[in-house]
């Protein structure tokens, strides 16, 4: 299979059939030890890209992960960001809002981590919680402060809030990437299993997961919604064929580090008096007596 970033992108304005699009697509690899050797020079790539990001100190790029549970973004986040240096890059991972949170705007609390320019930020779900589990259990608006009956013109409003801000961040200086792990519900059933199986494993599993399965059609309605109104030129959405764990590792990190490759990037271009007193430093040094 070629990778092409472009073949998983949500196009602009595109009317979206998550049950049309694959949740499993043809391997890059063909073999485990080709996986690794495949993972291993992205993120060989994207750690001397993170480097230059750094130095440039012209951009941020914000990656956001959003699926339903066991659709693997906590893996990937882990394997494809292992080379970056930790000092570049910071990962953030939202559950239910706080009482404080739940007293601002539905943006506030992800925006206070928005990263900063030179490093990479990681949103493990995002604001647009607010827009998708929120939409598919009305009753959390409540907490709010709003109910059910003004939910109907809400998410109009808060798709037109999400494209602002995103737009905002990227005329800023941050690259918004934006995946989607399309999981099928067959898989995340089987994921499950795995997960009450293994003890290492089966903390990460509650019988709210299950009861949630029960909405699985109204969270893909509300996804195809969100990706619909959501995806642009600035902010693309990604859907990844997610049933292939290491399938999807291969594709996020292509798409990611196709992104930084467009950048205009470059390490900072030393003037000549710098390299006066660069070569007068060195000189002092090796003078010293040890």
């Amino acid at each position: 299979m070629k990778l092409r970033s472009k073949d998983f992108i949500v196009p602009v304005d595109a009317k979206i059939n998550l049950e049309k699009i694959p949740t499993r697509v043809n391997s890059v690899y063909q073999s485990k030890k080709e996986y690794a050797t495949i993972l291993a020079a992205h993120t060989a790539e994207l750690s001397a890209l993170q480097q230059l990001l750094y130095a440039s100190n012209k951009y941020a790029v914000l990656l956001i992960f959003q699926a339903m549970d066991a659709a693997g973004k906590d893996g990937a986040i882990k394997h494809i960001m292992s080379g970056v240096n930790p000092q570049g890059c910071q990962v953030f991972s939202y559950k239910h809002p706080s009482a404080t949170e739940l007293q601002h705007d539905f943006l506030w609390r992800t925006t206070r981590d928005l990263p900063e320019r030179g490093r990479i930020g990681i949103f493990n779900r995002s604001y647009y919680e607010e827009v998708l589990i929120v939409k598919v259990h009305p009753e959390l608006l409540t907490a709010e402060g709003l109910t059910e009956q003004e939910s109907k013109s809400m998410w109009e409003q808060r798709y037109r809030a999400i494209v602002n801000l995103e737009n905002h961040l990227h005329h800023s200086g941050t690259q918004v990437i934006k995946f989607y792990l399309h999981l099928s519900e067959d898989e995340q059933r089987r994921r499950f299993i795995d997960r009450i199986d293994k003890p290492a494993k089966n903390w990460k599993i509650s019988s709210a997961d299950i009861t949630e399965r029960e909405f699985w059609p109204q969270y893909r309605s509300a996804y195809e919604s969100c990706l619909q109104a959501t995806s642009t030129s600035e902010a693309p959405w990604y859907v990844v064929p997610a049933d292939d764990k290491e399938n999807a590792r291969i594709i996020i990190s292509r798409i990611i580090l196709d992104h930084l490759n467009s950048l205009e990037m470059a390490y900072p271009v030393i003037s000549p008096e710098r390299i006066k007193e660069l070569r007068k430093i060195r000189k002092q040094l090796k003078t010293e007596i040890v």
